[in-house]
């Protein structure tokens, strides 16, 4: 069987939105930052500096960019909140992961990981049910978004991105 290494999970597939697929998606945020910290649990410094797949980012970077994905995304969470559908501000995250921050030692994303998501889990579990449904414009894919897909997505980004470290762990028998 051929796994597609670079979505192994598949791709990003949300459904309708209901409570129970919000509640699901806020518990999915939640627990991203243990699933994380175990899926990187006792790696050495050249596996973190290893590519999860040909062609990818390092496991390091993949931390690094969880950490700025999950930040813009509190963020745009906050500002469809605040603000009437506004247009966020979209960032190159291949470029993000080639900054000189994308080397440090993981010890420095995962607490900010950690508290990103304690914040957003606060946020998202005070909204009313109509709340998910306050939008924010994302330009680079030219729609509009509720904070009910948004979370969905959230959900999965994090899920997919554990996947990506500990399908290599597997494959290197790490």
């Amino acid at each position: 069987m051929n796994i597609d290494l670079r979505y192994p999970l598949g791709p990003f597939n949300p459904v309708p939105e209901n409570a129970n697929v919000i509640a699901a998606a806020i518990r999915d945020i939640e627990s991203l930052p243990a699933s994380l910290r175990a899926a990187v649990n006792g790696l050495t410094d050249p596996q973190l500096d290893t590519p999860y797949r040909p062609g990818g980012w390092t496991v390091r970077q993949v931390v690094h960019h969880v950490a700025d994905s999950h930040m813009n995304g509190l963020t745009r969470t906050k500002l469809a909140l605040t603000e009437d559908n506004p247009t966020i501000k979209p960032y190159d995250e291949g470029a993000w992961a080639q900054l000189a921050d994308a080397g440090l030692p993981i010890a420095i994303s995962l607490p900010l990981i950690d508290g990103i998501h304690t914040r957003w889990v606060q946020v998202l579990r005070s909204l009313a049910p109509e709340q998910f449904q306050r939008t924010f414009v994302h330009p680079e894919h030219g729609q509009t978004m509720t904070i009910g897909y948004q979370a969905q997505n959230y959900g999965w980004h994090g899920r997919h991105h554990v996947a990506h470290i500990t399908a290599l762990r597997q494959r290197e028998g790490w």
